[in-house]
């Protein structure tokens, strides 16, 4: 096939499994421009990597636990009325639809009122604690600490907490790293 993107290594995408007729390749997607199938010998899936068990799952916490790793992710009701002011709409085909949240874009909703949203997510890595900034976790909704997970790379001491969140046609993946004890990077995908 034609290549479509080039993608550099160590850099995080959105894979499917493999294909069962072709277990060489992985469909996956790294942005807007770049999607396509790599070779199964040049991905390294999270769950290859140390899961963090889950100690506590429920629709108001998630905590994981390995060793001296611990992640406590707190969410809860999301109160639409109190915070409406920071809601913003854009224009889609004639129609309003409020999709910005003091300024960024609403992940998990479909046009839909946010029903749950993180409170704080705090990780605790031998003896120093790490919180999550609020600026990255205030515009997620509709949050389902069932499909949260928690993958470390004790080589590279990275930690990654991945979740799926939706209120259905609002689908996405979020993913936070942590490197040496240091909050990194966000990434958000639609995954389908």
């Amino acid at each position: 096939s034609k290549i479509t993107g080039k993608i550099s290594s160590d850099e995080i995408v959105y894979a499917s499994e493999p294909d069962a007729a072709n277990k060489n390749w992985v469909n996956v997607y790294y942005n807007d421009k770049t999607a396509g199938y790599l070779n199964t010998s040049k991905v390294k899936l999270l769950d290859s990597y140390e899961t963090l068990l889950p100690v506590t799952t429920d629709e108001n916490k998630a905590v994981f636990r390995s060793g001296n790793i611990k992640v406590d992710i707190i969410s809860e009701k999301f109160n639409y009325k109190e915070n409406k002011k920071f809601f913003s709409s854009s224009s889609y085909g004639g129609q309003k639809i409020e999709d910005q949240y003091k300024g960024k874009l609403i992940w998990g909703t479909d046009g839909t009122v946010p029903r749950t949203h993180y409170k704080s997510i705090t990780v605790q890595i031998r003896d120093k604690k790490i919180q999550i900034p609020t600026k990255e976790i205030e515009n997620l909704f509709n949050v389902s600490n069932q499909f949260t997970a928690c993958y470390y790379d004790r080589k590279s001491d990275t930690l990654y907490i991945t979740m799926l969140n939706s209120d259905g046609a609002g689908s996405y993946v979020a993913l936070f790293k942590i490197v040496k004890g240091v909050y990194k990077e966000r990434i958000l995908k639609k995954p389908f």
